[in-house]
């Protein structure tokens, strides 16, 4: 009987540590959310860092999308009228930052637009709330958007034998970076004529060097992770840059993989071939000083 009586004890404890200690966990890992007044009238605006991924909003009390042509601005109003309970909704940026809103209604909101950049706090902006996106593996992607911006911000050239030009338009592959199974491909588009340059769409596709006639060629479309900035519009006598993301992958010394930028109603696109021997000399990323949360 008293062996039960121990064994009893020791079952309670055990149950009574994990409980408390599991507690202790999620305080510590809790997200502090932000508190926002909302009002059927007037729509609330919500200004993020980056391009809005995901948001779920936590009732029927409220509405809220993407603003039209603004992928970083949440637009969100109460859809019915004096709710008097609280709600909340969450939003996921592509940067992988989750933010924690709580709502309350307000006949007159004393705020109706919100900069979350200026709202951040400093530990927020050090730590970060980091969501993992499929498509970047184990790359986290405040790390992803850190060597984006500074590629592209270093702006150096090391690759010098692989460009186009036709019609006064250049495009250069500036370098090939690798990190963590991805490959980032440093572009510049040159206009020196008096035509501004509208880009339609860039592909990256796998080619054969030679297809033999009645042979059908083999394509191979690879579809780019991320781009940092867009490059929409090349300006006259300027030029422009970006950089992208792609998966790693090689190719055969029979393949290539081929560049194209289409231009929009116009014939001045630009095609870029690049040899299996550029791919597995791309420069590592780990020697590069990478300028993180700037």
């Amino acid at each position: 009987m008293k062996l039960l009586k121990h064994i009893l004890a020791i079952v309670l404890f055990v149950g009574l540590f994990f409980k408390t200690f599991g507690q202790q966990s999620l305080e510590t890992g809790r997200v502090e959310p932000y508190r926002l007044e909302v009002t059927y009238n007037k729509t609330s605006h919500l200004i993020f860092p980056v391009a809005i991924r995901y948001a779920d909003l936590g009732s029927d009390y409220l509405i809220g999308k993407k603003a039209q042509d603004a992928q970083n601005v949440l637009r969100i109003k109460a859809a019915v009228r004096d709710f008097d309970e609280e709600t909340n909704f969450s939003v996921i940026t592509e940067d992988g930052k989750f933010y924690s809103f709580n709502v309350t209604y307000s006949p007159n909101p004393s705020i109706l637009n919100y900069d979350l950049v200026k709202m951040l706090r400093e530990e927020e902006r050090d730590e970060g709330k980091n969501v993992q996106f499929e498509e970047l593996g184990f790359n986290a992607p405040s790390l992803t958007e850190a060597v984006l911006k500074t590629i592209y911000q270093q702006d150096r050239r090391y690759i010098r034998h692989i460009a186009s030009r036709s019609y006064g338009v250049q495009l250069l592959l500036k370098g090939i970076y690798v990190h963590n199974g991805k490959f980032y491909f440093h572009l510049e588009m040159k206009n020196k004529s008096n035509v501004p340059f509208a880009v339609d769409y860039c592909t990256f596709k796998i080619v054969d060097k030679q297809v033999a006639k009645r042979t059908v060629s083999q394509d191979r479309q690879l579809a780019p992770l991320r781009e940092y900035p867009m490059l929409q519009v090349v300006a006259d006598k300027s030029s422009a840059s970006n950089v992208v993301l792609l998966d790693q992958f090689t190719i055969t010394e029979s393949q290539l993989l081929r560049i194209e930028i289409f231009e929009q109603n116009g014939a001045r696109g630009q095609v870029l071939d690049i040899e299996n021997s550029d791919l597995v000399n791309a420069k590592p990323v780990s020697e590069m000083k990478l300028k993180i949360n700037q």
